[in-house]
C-alpha cells in the first residue's frame, strides 16, 4: 500500500468492484479495500437474475467479478489499481485537501477522493451451524433465493416487514413455510400480516427462538425453542431465511458523512455525499431495490463522478 492515491474505494462488493474497473479505465490511481470480496453476493446460493447468466452461484459470480478486477491490478498492466483483499477500514477522516483512511491492521493512507461501497451487514443469529451453512441453505435474501426452494419446506426467521415479505414470496414457491418469531405477535403492515395468517402454507411460531441450524453440506433442519414453555422442536427444512434486519456498514465514517434515519449514507443523484470528494454507492445508500445489478450500476456512476471531481481539482490547480 502506498502513502497516497487519487481515489480509494472502501468496500469490495459489486458496487466497489465495478467502481474500481471504471476508475482504472479513466486512468485514476486507485486503491480498492475489500473486507469481504463480493459482499453479500458471496453468501448467496444460486443467482438467477444477473444479466448474462441463466444460473450461477454467489461465490462463482464473486470470483468472476474479482477475476475481472484483478486484471487491472497487474504490475505489467497500463492501469493503476491496487487491491487489498481482507482489509478492514476503521476510520475515515477529512484532512486539508485530502482524506485519511485508517485500517484495522494499523496501516493508513491518503487520497484526494473516496467512494464508499461498504454495503450492509446482515444481523446474524450467532448460533451453531449458521456460519458453516451460509450460502448452503442459510440465506438473507428471499428476492434472490426464493426460486431455489420450489416444492421444499423452509423457515423464515423474523417477525417484521422483511420476514412477512419473504414469507409471501415463499408461499408462492415453497411447499411449506415455518415463520419463527421471538415476539408475541407479528409486527408490520397489517395487509401483509393478514395475507400470511390466511395462508394454509404457513405456520407461525410465536415466542420462539432459533437455537441451531443443522446440516452437513446443506441445511436439513433447525432446532427452535418456545420461550414460554421451554419446549424444543426440530423443524425439517431445506432453507433458512434470516430476516431480522441488516445494519449499514458506516461505523468508520458516521461522524463525517450525513446519514438518514436508517443509518444509510445520504447521496444525491450523482452519488455525492455532503462532503465534497466523498461519494457512496450500493446498499450503504438509500438506493431502492438492494440487488446486485443495481449496486453495480451505482458503483459505475460513483466512479465516473469521482473522475469528474478529480478533473475539476486539476483544473483549479492549473
Amino acid at each position: 500500500m502506498k502513502l497516497f492515491y487519487e481515489l480509494i474505494i472502501i468496500g469490495g462488493g459489486p458496487a466497489g468492484m465495478t467502481a474500481a474497473i471504471y476508475a482504472c479505465r479513466r486512468g485514476i490511481d486507485t486503491l480498492l479495500i475489500g473486507h469481504i470480496m463480493g459482499g453479500q453476493t458471496a453468501w448467496s446460493a444460486d443467482i438467477e437474475n444477473y444479466l448474462g447468466f441463466n444460473m450461477i452461484t454467489g461465490p462463482e459470480l464473486t470470483a468472476k467479478f474479482f477475476q475481472h478486477v484483478k486484471k487491472f491490478d497487474d504490475d505489467n498492466a497500463d492501469f493503476n489499481l491496487e487491491v487489498i483483499d481482507g482489509g478492514e477500514v476503521t476510520k475515515l477522516t477529512k484532512q486539508p485537501n485530502q482524506f485519511l483512511v485508517e485500517l484495522k491492521d494499523g496501516q493508513h493512507t491518503l487520497a484526494l477522493s473516496v467512494v464508499i461501497t461498504s454495503g450492509k451487514n446482515p444481523r446474524m443469529l450467532k448460533i451453531p451451524g449458521e456460519d458453516k451453512l451460509l450460502g448452503k441453505g442459510v440465506t438473507f435474501c428471499a428476492t434472490c433465493d426464493a426460486p431455489l426452494y420450489r416444492g421444499k419446506e423452509v423457515a423464515v426467521i423474523g417477525g417484521g416487514n422483511s420476514a412477512l415479505d419473504a414469507s409471501l414470496q415463499l408461499i408462492k414457491i415453497a411447499k411449506f413455510v415455518h415463520l419463527v418469531t421471538i415476539n408475541p405477535k407479528l409486527e408490520g403492515e397489517q395487509v401483509m400480516i393478514d395475507k400470511v395468517l390466511a395462508s394454509a402454507k404457513v405456520k407461525v411460531y410465536y415466542h420462539t427462538e432459533t437455537l441451531s441450524i443443522a446440516g452437513d453440506k446443506v441445511v436439513n433442519g433447525m432446532v427452535v425453542k418456545n420461550k414460554q414453555t421451554g419446549q424444543q422442536e426440530k423443524l425439517v427444512v431445506q432453507g433458512v431465511f434470516e430476516e431480522i434486519g441488516s445494519v449499514p456498514a458506516v461505523d468508520f465514517c458516521k461522524d463525517l458523512v450525513k446519514l438518514n434515519q436508517y443509518n444509510e449514507i445520504k447521496v444525491d443523484s450523482h452519488m455525492r455525499t455532503n462532503v465534497p470528494g466523498i461519494f457512496a454507492a450500493g446498499d450503504v445508500t438509500p438506493v431502492p431495490f438492494k440487488q446486485i445489478i443495481v449496486a453495480a450500476g451505482e458503483g459505475c456512476k460513483a466512479a465516473l463522478e469521482a473522475h469528474n471531481y478529480l478533473a475539476r481539482l486539476k483544473t483549479v490547480k492549473g
